[in-house]
């Protein structure tokens, strides 16, 4: 891995834990009509996660060097049983990414305040090329998942 891709998957990593992961990330004025949009930007990367929906939701991240878009990701995720709790729970997983893999949290994950909750998530391919699930479970029963791919963006 060169230094400038390292520098990206740290970027990534850190743009998601300020943005969404968050649960405070700024929003500001949708680029499309009905879309929740969170920015964050350090030096010379720009990140932007654009989504639609809530319980169903699907949405978009991007990554700009310069001005010019190199990575992404596309995202899908179904909500069958909105408990108590669950939107916390999702968002202390996502702060947990690996370092290596920041496509969203962890291949496990679990927490003793939330005692009833399990957060998997599996991908395969590597930063460049991408695709995975992950899925959220309360008292053993599967309530979320999400689908996700992306990778980098290259130019002729």
């Amino acid at each position: 891995m060169t230094e400038y891709e390292r520098g990206l998957v740290l970027f990534v990593r850190e743009a998601k834990h300020n943005a969404y992961a968050s649960g405070s990330g700024s929003k500001v004025e949708p680029s499309r009509p009905g879309a929740k949009d969170i920015p964050y930007a350090n030096g010379e990367f720009a990140y932007l996660d654009s989504y639609y929906g809530e319980l169903n939701f699907i949405g978009q991240e991007i990554v700009w060097r310069s001005g010019q878009a190199v990575w992404g990701m596309n995202y899908h995720g179904i909500t069958t049983d909105p408990v108590p709790d669950f939107p916390e729970f999702l968002l202390a997983a996502l702060r947990n990414a690996p370092a290596e893999a920041p496509y969203r949290g962890p291949e496990s994950y679990t927490d003793g305040e939330f005692e009833n909750f399990e957060y998997t998530c599996s991908w395969s391919g590597g930063f460049g090329n991408f695709a995975g699930q992950e899925r959220i479970a309360y008292k053993g029963k599967e309530i979320y998942t999400l689908k996700f791919h992306g990778g980098r963006v290259d130019y002729a």
